[in-house]
C-alpha cells in the first residue's frame, strides 16, 4: 500500500516536524504529509484501487487505518484547541470529513453501495482526558470495559436490512472478523490456517444477537502497573457469556462481575461464586502460561 508518513505542526511553528526521520528503511515511494490530511491521502489511493477493481468486476479488500485519534494530535492549525479534549474533538471531526469522501464515494454508486460491507472499529477504549468510555470503568490500557470495549459500525445497504439496528448483547470480538468476512464473501480459508475467532456472519449483519461460544482473553504488560492515576491494575481478565473475571498474573487478587447487569464493574462477586472463580481462573492462566513471554515474567505477584 501507500506508505504515506506523518508531518506535524501546530500553531506558530513555520516549518512542519517530522515524527519519524527514518522513512528510508521502508524503501522507495515514502510520501510526507500533514498528518491532519493523512487520512485523505489513504483515502485518495483508495478510491482509484476499489475503482479499477469494480470496472474489472472484481472484488476487492480495503484496510484504512487511521491513526489521527491516536495522541499525540495535530488537527489542523485553522482548528487547535488549547485542552487534550479539544484537539481531539478536533482531529475526530477532521478524520470524520475526509473519510466522508470515501463513504460518498461508494454511496454514489449502486453497484458499490449494494455489494460493499464498510466496517468502522477501534483497537480499544478511549485515551482519559481526550475520549469518553461513558458507562463502562476505566480507560485505554485497562482491562476493564472502557479500556478493551470498542465500537463496532457495521454498513452495507445491500447486505444489511434497512434501519438503524443497535446489538448491546452479542460477544464479538476483532479475532471474529476475519472468519466471518471470509464466509460472508463466499471466500475460501486458507489451507493450514486455524484461526482463533470465530464465525458469526448473522450477527456482523445484524440478523442475529448471538455470540460467540469460547471465551476472550486479555493481558497487559506488568511493568505498566500505573496509568492515569489509577494503581494495582489486573494484569489477566476473561470474557465468557455474562461473566469477567480480572486476576494477576498469579491468580490473585480476583475479581468476577457479572456483565449483563454490571456494565460498570462496580460490583465485585468473586466471594459469592467459587466455583464460576476456580473455572474461568484456571481457563485464562492456562491460556497466559501457553503464549509467549511477554516484557515480565510468566508469573509476576506484587508486593
Amino acid at each position: 500500500g501507500p506508505k504515506l508518513l506523518p508531518l506535524t505542526l501546530k500553531p506558530g511553528q513555520k516549518n512542519p516536524g517530522r515524527i519519524w526521520d527514518k522513512a528510508e528503511r521502508l524503501g522507495d515511494g515514502v510520501r510526507w504529509m500533514l498528518r491532519s490530511k493523512i487520512t485523505e491521502g489513504f483515502v485518495d489511493e483508495a478510491m482509484p484501487f476499489i475503482d479499477k477493481a469494480a470496472k474489472a468486476g472484481k472484488p476487492f479488500y480495503v484496510n484504512l487505518w487511521p491513526d489521527d485519534v491516536h495522541s499525540p494530535f495535530w488537527p489542523p492549525v485553522n482548528k487547535w484547541g488549547d485542552t487534550k479534549r479539544e484537539l481531539y474533538l478536533s482531529v475526530l471531526q477532521e478524520m470524520d470529513r475526509q473519510l466522508g469522501k470515501l463513504f460518498d464515494y461508494i454511496n454514489g454508486s449502486e453497484k458499490l453501495r449494494n455489494n460493499t460491507l464498510v466496517l468502522v472499529c477501534s483497537d480499544n477504549g478511549p485515551e482519559k482526558g481526550a475520549g469518553q468510555s461513558g458507562p463502562f470503568r476505566g480507560y485505554k490500557t485497562h482491562l476493564y470495559e472502557g479500556g478493551v470495549r470498542s465500537s463496532l459500525v457495521a454498513w452495507g445497504p445491500g447486505l444489511i436490512k434497512e434501519g438503524r439496528q443497535v446489538n448491546r448483547s452479542s460477544v464479538f470480538s476483532a479475532i471474529d472478523l476475519v472468519p466471518t468476512l471470509l464466509k460472508i464473501t463466499g471466500t475460501k480459508y486458507p489451507q493450514g490456517i486455524e484461526f482463533d475467532g470465530e464465525c458469526l456472519p448473522d450477527v456482523l449483519l445484524g440478523k442475529s444477537s448471538e455470540s460467540r461460544k469460547l471465551p476472550l482473553f486479555f493481558r497487559r504488560p506488568p511493568d505498566r502497573d500505573s496509568f492515569y492515576g489509577d494503581n494495582d491494575l489486573p494484569d489477566l481478565a476473561i470474557r465468557k457469556g455474562k461473566w469477567k473475571l480480572l486476576c494477576e498474573y498469579d491468580g490473585s487478587e480476583v475479581e468476577l462481575y457479572n456483565l449483563d447487569n454490571d456494565r460498570g464493574e462496580k460490583k465485585n462477586l468473586a466471594q459469592m461464586n467459587a466455583a464460576i472463580v476456580s473455572s474461568m481462573k484456571d481457563q485464562v492462566i492456562k491460556w497466559h502460561l501457553s503464549m509467549p513471554p511477554d516484557n515480565g515474567h510468566k508469573l509476576v505477584k506484587k508486593k
